[in-house]
């Protein structure tokens, strides 16, 4: 079999023979196993297998993208002349080319590949382990089902200029979603876990439990009254508030002026002692990466430090744009050119407990679950579908569903403050946290 690098490498030569001045290639490949379980009964076994190959290419300051899943050499001139041939047609970009500040990888291990790769029935054990879990809690009475998987993916990414880079990883991960009530009565809940090795998993039946535990405790939900109320976040959908800030310090939106954040470097966005971070080389991180999707090396950053913005996520692009410096953050798949995307992102840590943080709370809605994606990004206004529990003296008290939670963003964040449980499950994490004055739509 043929070496991936030099498959790559003789692919970007016909780019080159083809009148292209610069290109990179990526070549994407793996493999995954999934199973289904319901009612005692597996419905769906999936095994995949597939590599993608993504060509760029670089005329000037015009560039085009050209993919294939058939890997083969012998079509390698026809395709490289073909995205040849687009990017002498495409509008030019003054701001496109490769990365200047890509590197030779560093040799770190970030231990993301795991040696342990089940069959088909320890991933139905598994699926059923979960399932049993949650249809023995007190008043589940149906199953929405278990999933089980596995999968193993390889990322090769060589570039005209010099720069070879291979990254791998692995990822085991058990889901459960339990049902109570019929008919309009009828509540639902889940929960899940992924990781990159095996011995990480959580026990699928102590998923199950808790999706049933979940379920059974939205039973009978009132909707309340409107009213303006702290909101506590669930760590389940807390990380949500970090991903929305994410995607305002995100370069591209940035430098298109279309993020409610886009003035704000330098100042201070949330609460005196907020930090966030972004770590791509924590070891069996979810995200983890060496160099990102243009070869650049990463780096662990704070984008928030004691509450004041102090980055923007950048790719090389949007770098040039705002005339700074790319930060290892492009991600890139092969049908498309690489953009700013985040790591291992989350909201460190307050010094509450999840009790402490609402303690003094006399009326306020605590959130396990949001609906919908009313976000708007240029001026940050947030209005989003929600169900959990109603919080009164201090306590959580009965479920509530159907209503809505509205505010801004810019308010939210410098009305936030972190609990102290955060744990590590979801690529972007946080803490419980409770923003205040909020408004609750209701009845």
């Amino acid at each position: 079999m043929t070496d991936p690098v030099d498959l790559l490498q003789d692919l970007i030569a016909h780019a080159r023979a083809a009148g292209a001045d610069a290109a990179d290639a990526v070549l994407v490949s793996g493999t995954s196993l999934s199973v289904q379980r319901r009612l005692g009964k597996t419905e769906h076994i999936e095994r995949s297998e597939g590599r993608d190959l993504g060509l760029r290419v670089f005329l000037g300051k015009h560039a085009a993208v050209v993919s294939s899943s058939a890997v083969d050499p012998a079509g390698f001139a026809e395709l490289a002349e073909r995205a040849v041939a687009m990017a002498r047609v495409v509008p030019e970009d003054p701001y496109t080319g490769l990365a200047e500040t890509a590197a030779p990888p560093e040799p770190v291990s970030l231990d993301l590949e795991d040696s342990e790769e089940p069959d088909a029935a320890e991933l139905i054990a598994r699926a059923a382990a979960a399932e049993e879990a949650a249809l023995a809690v007190p008043g589940v009475n149906n199953s929405e089902g278990a999933d089980a998987g596995f999968g193993r993916s390889q990322g090769l990414l060589v570039t005209s200029a010099g720069f070879v880079g291979l990254s791998a990883r692995s990822s085991h991960s058990v889901s459960a979603t339990a049902l109570t009530g019929s008919g309009t009565e009828m509540q639902r809940d889940y929960d899940y876990h992924s990781v990159v090795h095996l011995e990480d998993l959580d026990d699928p039946a102590a998923i199950g439990r808790s999706a049933g535990d979940r379920a059974v405790a939205r039973m009978n939900p009132t909707r309340p009254k409107t009213a303006k109320v702290p909101v506590v976040y669930d760590p389940r959908v807390a990380g949500g508030l970090i991903g929305h800030f994410a995607s305002a310090i995100n370069g591209s939106g940035v430098a298109r002026g279309t993020s409610f954040l886009k003035d704000k470097m330098g100042e201070r966005i949330f609460a005196a002692g907020i930090t966030i971070h972004d770590d791509p080389r924590r070891v069996r991180g979810l995200r983890s990466r060496v160099f990102d999707g243009e070869g650049t090396p990463t780096s662990a950053r704070m984008l928030i430090e004691d509450g004041v913005l102090t980055t923007w996520l950048l790719d090389s692009r949007s770098a040039r744009q705002l005339g700074l410096h790319p930060t290892g953050h492009a991600a890139r798949g092969p049908g498309g050119p690489p953009s700013p995307s985040p790591s291992n992102l989350y909201l460190a840590p307050g010094a509450l407990t999840p009790a402490e943080l609402i303690a003094d709370i006399k009326l306020g809605l605590y959130v396990t679950e949001l609906i919908g994606m009313g976000i708007n990004g240029v001026t940050g206004d947030y209005s989003r579908g929600a169900a959990g529990f109603m919080i009164r003296d201090g306590a959580l008290a009965e479920p509530v569903a159907e209503i809505t939670i509205a505010g801004n963003l810019i308010d939210m964040y410098a009305n936030l403050t972190p609990a102290n449980d955060l744990r590590f499950r979801r690529g972007t994490d946080s803490p419980t946290v409770r923003v205040e004055g909020l408004t609750m739509a209701g009845a």
